[in-house]
Formats: structure tokens, C-alpha cells, sequence
């Protein structure tokens, strides 16, 4: 199975060059979306490779009631309106709540159900009646086998338009670990799968008020993924991860991006064939 977005025409699936998902965690204001998508989608052309912009409205499962969330629903929606209109490129984000299926559904590309959220049927049927591809991130705490009920729950609202995330599986307290024979798993039931290789490498809750992470893991995992022939990489970026408000220990920065992507895209020319 293949996906097709008809903005900027990408196509995306296990047996197709890989397409690279990216952005910065949460958006922080207009320009700075603006300004992120226009350079991440030069960085993705000058590479040679597919891109959709990814960025969330509102992050709902930070560590501590402290932690920034992002800018709120409305005005949130607005500037990836914008930024889909005038940077040109397919835009991705997530969901938390039934309530905001719809909205979501009228803006972007891909709709996104969250790793905490994958088994949640009423997140999931709203996000398939959106009529939208819908990407969901397999759980922390779930089985590669067991995601094809998630995908059936999409189904079965007619949307034959899915695709799989791995991000990491718990591995201890505040540690994550991937095992790569879940992609080859999550692929045999005819569903593109995306490694998320930020997130995968994430501490959740690890700096006690926030999620601590190591980016410097993120090339080995990220060329283990393409290596086993995932459809598309996903990796939030940031030109100052190390000052973002939040998730910056496991945003890759954009300074040093195009060298990850020029690799990764190497070693997909050669699995694939």
C-alpha cells in the first residue's frame, strides 16, 4: 500500500523512497512555523527527498502542568493553514480530544493520533471520519501484532488511509528502547510504517519536571530504520533545540539535518533498490 497527498505531491509507502516528516515539536508562533517550514522544506529539496511539515497546536501529555503546551486549537490551526498555503508543503499534526477531529481535518494532510491515545476507539474513529490519511504512533506500552486492531478501528469508518508510527518501546523507568523487527512486523499487514527516531530516543519524564532525551542516538537509529525499510522518517527539528520549549533533548537541529537526511537517503537508494 502506498499513500498520495496532492500537496506537493508526495507519495510515501515501504516499497517508494522514503519521506521525511519533520518540524519542530510545538508551534511557537507564525513566524517562527514560517520560517521553520520554508528552510526544512529547502533543506528536504536540496536533499532530494519528500517532505511534510510537522507540528502540534497543543501537546496534552507534558510532564508537569507547568510544562508549555503549545498555542491552543484556534490559532493553532490558523498558522498551519498558513503555512500550508504559503510554503506549499503537506502538513501533519496531532489530536488529543474527539472534539477537535473535525477542525483538524479541514486543514492538514495527515492527521495524527498520539502514542498515548493509539488504542483510544473514539479518538481513532474521529480521526478515520476526517477522511484524511491518518498516522497512528504505536504505543509505548504495545506489541507490534497489536496494532492492527487500530488500524481496524480507522477502517472501518471507510478510511483505507493509514499508516503506522514505531516510537520507541518502555524499557525500564524513563527509558525507551526500539526493536527494529517491529517495523518488518507493523509493514506485513500492508500498512506503510514511519520511524519516529526524536522520539524514540526520548526519557520520558527523565529531567523529573520534563522529558529528557539523547539526540546523539538519533543517526544510529534512524539509519537502522531506513536500513529495514520504512516508508518514512520522522524527526522533529529545531534551529535551537537546546533553548525550544519543550522536547529539545531529542529534536535533531537544523544546522546539522541535511548531512542526516543525504545519508539516510543513501541507504534507502541501496535497500531499496
Amino acid at each position: 500500500m502506498k499513500v498520495e497527498l496532492a500537496k506537493n505531491s508526495v507519495s510515501f509507502g515501504d516499497d517508494l523512497p522514503f519521506v521525511f516528516i519533520g518540524g519542530p515539536c510545538v508551534i511557537e508562533s507564525e513566524e517562527h512555523a514560517l520560517r521553520t517550514a520554508e528552510a526544512l522544506r529547502d533543506i528536504a529539496k536540496t536533499v532530494g527527498i519528500g517532505f511534510i511539515y510537522k507540528s502540534s497546536y497543543d501537546k496534552a501529555n507534558r510532564s508537569s502542568a507547568d510544562s508549555f503546551r503549545g498555542l491552543g486549537v484556534e490559532k493553532g490551526l490558523k498558522i498551519l493553514q498558513k503555512v500550508r498555503r504559503e510554503v506549499g508543503v503537506a502538513v501533519l499534526t496531532d489530536f488529543h480530544i474527539v472534539g477537535d477531529a473535525a477542525a483538524v481535518g479541514e486543514v492538514v494532510d495527515i492527521v495524527q493520533v498520539p502514542a498515548f491515545l493509539c488504542r483510544q476507539t473514539d479518538i481513532l474513529t474521529a480521526a478515520g471520519a476526517t477522511g484524511k490519511v491518518v498516522n497512528i504512533k504505536k504505543g509505548q506500552f504495545m506489541a507490534p501484532w497489536e496494532m492492527k486492531n487500530a488500524v481496524e478501528k480507522v477502517k472501518r469508518t471507510g478510511n483505507e488511509m493509514v499508516t503506522l508510527t514505531e516510537r520507541g518501546t518502555f524499557f525500564g523507568y524513563n527509558s525507551l528502547v526500539v526493536d527494529m523487527t517491529s517495523l518488518v512486523e507493523m509493514a506485513s499487514e500492508g500498512t506503510p510504517v514511519v520511524f519516529d527516531a526524536g522520539h524514540s530516543v526520548q526519557r520520558p519524564g527523565g529531567l523529573g519536571h520534563a522529558s529528557g532525551g539523547n539526540r546523539m542516538m538519533i543517526p544510529p537509529l534512524a539509519r537502522a530504520a531506513v536500513a529495514a525499510g520504512v516508508a518514512a522518517v520522522f524527526l522533529e527539528s529545531h534551529p535551537d533545540p537546546d533553548h525550544a520549549p519543550c522536547d529539545g533533548p531529542n529534536m535533531w537541529p537544523m544546522d546539522r539535518l541535511a548531512g542526516l537526511l543525504r545519508s539516510l537517503k543513501n541507504l534507502d537508494e541501496m535497500v531499496k533498490g
